[in-house]
């Protein structure tokens, strides 16, 4: 290992055979027996006598990037069985919301449906559960959200109940361990289905694993950092014609895929289709075995993902200005909300915002039957689903994270809803951690920006929650040129040089103005960059650019 590897392990505390352990994954040490979760093994029981009785199965996923794709591999699962008296139902984001309605349920039991499986929902869903059993259907949940006392009375697949070993798995893993064992059980009876599927085969569905766990920002350590790291390496060999029509369309190399390409270019499409209206359109996508179509259903996705940057641009310039007009840096708590606003279009907007100030962003608009429902993001320094609990009297429903969380308020509480949440974080102050700004994981100059530096510190990839990109502090330079870019003008990007050796690099940060930085970038200013380091893909194969955290001083 070189000294900077060696440095970076030992900043998040690996050390010796701990550091060589997580720089070398291994399935089988890395990844738990799906049957050390609780409840298991009555799940697959029923999922057995469902098949033997030939039942109708619905698969009921959230509509966002961890219920579609964990949705798309049960599915999946179950093709490859044989078993096709099966559905997937994805609940309209803006009709329906969140949660498993009883609505849906009543639709499901027209058609006959005697078994719903959740994927990415369900922990809380007491009344849709009770309401299934009325009509004869028996629900299995498999979640991963917090579980806030009791349970529904069914059988609950989520991580966070003991004894499972690791609590951080997001919906699509959690339905993935489902699959396995379902996998597992069907060989270990010798059924003739079963025995003609390879062994094995389920890590070919960790392509919808990776992208559900990078999408989702649960902690990239542990059994996620396994999952990540061999869903990678499918996806970059991945034949599902969706996984290549949106590598084509998004310009990203299959090949050398990487979890930045997941969050930056293929997360936000298959989120796009619920936040815009059409869930359907990233379940087909993923699921689809015709080529023609995937590139179809491609084309579609990045059309309506134009068209939702389009409208959270306008949402947050809009809100950017209310919260300069009512609130001030000491305000921790920001409430914003407006009738016109889409509640499927807030989550982004909040995240913008709390981007550019901290604190918790709540945001709410009203849903197409005139209910008022938002979300949330915090900077970490206080929970979202704390802070709605001791905010619960005010809320008609609300769940979620430690950073973000949604709700829906009525149209009564809507109006003290600032002055109460801000109740509730005075009630948390005890436990409300400061913010701390990220130290740099080491200092450079811009002559060792290359390549090889990257290829270095990608040993310890992937990066995400719980395992960051290195940061690092670029010194001794002096800006050149900075403009705004982009058809909103909301992007910054600088070019650098190395005042002594006259190294030259671009520089550039999305969704953030030259005003936003510490410093302000302008030609001819001296100024340490506060940097990571990636590919520029756009820009040729061996194409370097440092993503912008922030521009400071220089340090004497």
């Amino acid at each position: 290992m070189s000294d900077l590897v060696v440095s970076l392990l030992e900043k998040r505390g690996l050390f010796g055979e701990e550091a060589e352990r997580f720089l070398n994954p291994d399935f089988t040490r890395d990844t738990h027996d799906p049957f050390l979760l609780k409840d298991m093994d009555r799940a697959i029981a029923r999922i057995f006598a469902a098949m033997r009785a030939g039942e109708r199965i619905a698969i009921y996923g959230d509509f966002d990037c961890d219920g579609i794709p964990g949705s798309a591999l049960l599915f999946d699962t179950f093709r490859k069985i044989g078993y096709e008296n099966v559905e997937v139902y994805i609940p309209h984001r803006d009709r329906e919301g969140y949660g498993l309605h009883t609505m849906a349920i009543d639709e499901l039991a027209t058609r006959d449906v005697r078994l719903i499986i959740t994927v990415d929902v369900g922990t809380v869903a007491f009344e849709g559960v009770s309401h299934a059993n009325t009509k004869g259907i028996d629900v299995i949940v498999t979640d991963h959200h917090e579980i806030q006392g009791a349970l529904p009375e069914c059988i609950v697949i989520n991580p966070k109940r003991e004894p499972y070993p690791f609590k951080d798995l997001c919906g699509a893993a959690t339905a993935w361990k489902l699959a396995s064992a379902l996998l597992i059980e069907g060989k270990k009876q010798k059924l003739e289905n079963f025995a003609a599927i390879p062994d094995g085969w389920e890590k070919w569905l960790l392509d919808l694993v990776a992208i559900a766990t990078v999408a989702d920002l649960v902690p990239l350590v542990g059994e996620n950092r396994a999952l990540v790291h061999f869903g990678l390496t499918v996806l970059r060999k991945s034949p599902r014609p969706g996984i290549r029509a949106l590598a084509a369309q998004t310009r990203v190399r299959q090949a050398t895929m990487t979890e930045d390409d997941i969050g930056f270019s293929f997360a936000p499409r298959i989120n796009a289709a619920s936040r815009m209206d059409e869930p359907e359109l990233a379940l087909r996508l993923l699921t689809t075995q015709d080529a023609d179509e995937a590139a179809l259903l491609a084309a579609k996705l990045e059309s309506l993902n134009r068209k939702r940057r389009g409208a959270v641009a306008a949402i947050v310039r809009e809100a950017k200005a209310r919260v300069k007009a009512r609130f001030t840096e000491a305000d921790t708590i920001v409430v914003l909300g407006d009738g016109d606003w889409k509640p499927a279009l807030m989550g982004l907007a909040a995240n913008s915002i709390m981007e550019d100030r901290g604190g918790i962003v709540v945001m709410w608009g009203k849903d197409a039957n005139g209910k008022l429902k938002g979300s949330a993001r915090s900077d970490g320094s206080i929970s979202v689903v704390e802070l709605f609990g001791a905010a619960k009297d005010s809320l008609e429903e609300f769940g979620g994270h430690h950073a973000s969380g949604g709700f829906s308020v009525s149209h009564e509480a809507v109006h003290t809803l600032q002055e109460n949440l801000a109740r509730a974080a005075e009630v948390l102050s005890g436990e409300r951690k400061e913010k701390e700004a990220r130290e740099p994981d080491a200092e450079i100059g811009l002559a060792q920006v290359s390549t090889t530096l990257l290829r270095d510190f990608s040993r310890l990839a992937p990066f995400g929650m719980g395992n960051p990109k290195p940061l690092f502090r670029v010194r001794r330079t002096r800006i050149t040129f900075a403009r705004r870019f982009g058809k909103e003008m909301n992007h910054t990007e600088v070019m650098l040089i190395c005042s002594e050796t006259g190294a030259r690099q671009r520089a550039f940060q999305f969704f953030r103005a030259p005003s936003d930085f510490t410093v302000i970038p302008e030609a001819d200013t001296a100024a340490d960059l506060l940097v990571t380091l990636e590919k520029d893909s756009f820009r040729g194969e061996n194409a370097l650019a440092l993503r912008i955290a922030d521009i400071v001083l220089p340090r004497s």
